[in-house]
């Protein structure tokens, strides 16, 4: 089956190469996804998908087999900026190919791993599926705005699988979960008075800075997890509100990203925070809410909370995953591991608790960089993966 799979990954190779730079020339935006879905759905109906749908939200989702054993082969389809193009060696939607590599917005974070996944998904097809597999390829969109959130709306409405790989990128290395995030926002009520005068007033900054302070303490007592890490803090922006700029403001607020390992949570989180606040009685934590329309129109929304996730080593789809990553990299140390940043797994395994790994082509690092790259060496094999992947969890299964 290796052989035959290869075989046509090599045939197949020049359209794979040539249909990633279409996508990375396709600009989608979170929220402005709608030309890419649509050339991706082009060539899953041109590939011979047994079906191909557009979701309400604006997710596409693609089918070959009809096995109850549902997998599913995930992959976010927006990106985020690159409008600073003086900053770019070359142009992020041109899909220029230089040096064996190739550039653009959303080469490694993660446009061209779906179009591994859909080839992938053809060569299945065409080398036999597993008669017990049914395999589905999905393009989510807005996961850069809010990771996680399209694919809850997807699995609450139109199908669940019970297998997911994401296609966020591993370097073709197997990962198996990563820290979760909440994001909140303290707000310091002060009182104001012209700056002449201080002393009638209430300076919601001073007391803000001295919360902001405690905070970067506090982060030095948060959980560590062998395999995920620490979990981190990150005051990420500031403000105020004043009369003027010659008066005390009376108000001040501040971001807070806060990365949770394993054993930590949401109201763990909220209440470490509430627990260094300068001034508790006037102080007010919570967690914010992300809502925005879809390229279809449709308005969706989330509480921002992400949950952390691991999937253990010893779990059939890892090993099945492992097993298929080294055939393909032959001679090539394959690593298990995770991610450092967030990804749609805190909805599959975070929310749902469906086995989840990851296995895609580029770099983590590359991820929302200028000069943002995938090589080209990882197509073929990712693709190959994508191929190989349900017949080694066949026979994990048993």
């Amino acid at each position: 089956m290796k052989e035959k799979i290869e075989e046509l990954v090599k045939k197949y190779e020049p359209e794979i190469i040539a249909f990633a730079q279409d996508i990375v020339r396709t600009k989608s935006y979170s929220g402005e996804e709608g030309e890419l879905v649509r050339l991706l759905e082009r060539k899953m109906k041109e590939l011979g998908f047994d079906e191909v749908i557009i979701d309400e939200t604006g997710n596409i989702i693609g089918r070959v087999g009809s096995g109850p054993v549902k997998v599913l082969y995930d992959a976010h389809i927006d990106t985020v900026m690159a409008e600073d193009k003086e900053n770019w060696s070359v142009d992020p939607f041109g899909g220029v190919i230089k040096d064996g590599k190739l550039y653009g917005r959303g080469s490694s974070d993660e446009k061209v791993a779906i179009g591994c996944m859909i080839y992938g998904a053809k060569i299945l097809k065409e080398v036999g599926i597993p008669e017990n597999i049914s395999l589905y390829v999905m393009g989510t969109v807005q996961e850069e705005d809010c990771d996680g959130l399209t694919m809850y709306y997807t699995f609450n409405e139109v199908f669940k699988p019970d297998f997911v790989v994401l296609g966020e990128p591993t370097s073709l290395d197997v990962y198996r979960g990563h820290r979760g995030r909440v994001e909140m926002e303290v707000v310091v009520k002060g009182k104001s008075s012209h700056a002449a005068h201080p002393d009638k007033g209430d300076n919601a900054i001073y007391k803000m800075a001295r919360t902001v302070l405690n905070i970067e303490e506090l982060t030095k007592s948060f959980k560590e997890d062998p395999f995920l890490g620490k979990g981190t803090a990150v005051v990420s922006h500031i403000d105020s509100k004043s009369p003027s700029i010659n008066s005390v403001p009376y108000e001040s607020r501040i971001f807070i990203d806060r990365r949770l390992t394993v054993g930590e949570t949401k109201e763990s989180a909220l209440k470490e925070i509430e627990s260094v606040l300068a001034d508790p009685k006037n102080s007010e934590v919570r967690v914010l809410t992300y809502e925005a329309k879809s390229w279809r129109g449709r308005l969706i929304s989330q509480e921002k909370y992400f949950p952390t996730w691991v999937l253990e080593e010893s779990h059939p789809l890892v090993q099945a995953g492992f097993e298929a990553a080294k055939e393909v990299r032959p001679g090539e140390e394959v690593k298990i591991s995770r991610w450092i940043f967030s990804t749609n797994g805190v909805t599959s395994m975070g929310r749902f608790h469906i086995p989840s790994i990851g296995f895609g082509p580029g770099d983590e690092w590359l991820a929302h960089a200028v000069n943002e790259y995938v090589r080209i060496s990882d197509l073929p094999k990712a693709t190959a993966f994508y191929a190989l992947l349900p017949f080694k969890l066949k026979e994990k299964l048993g």
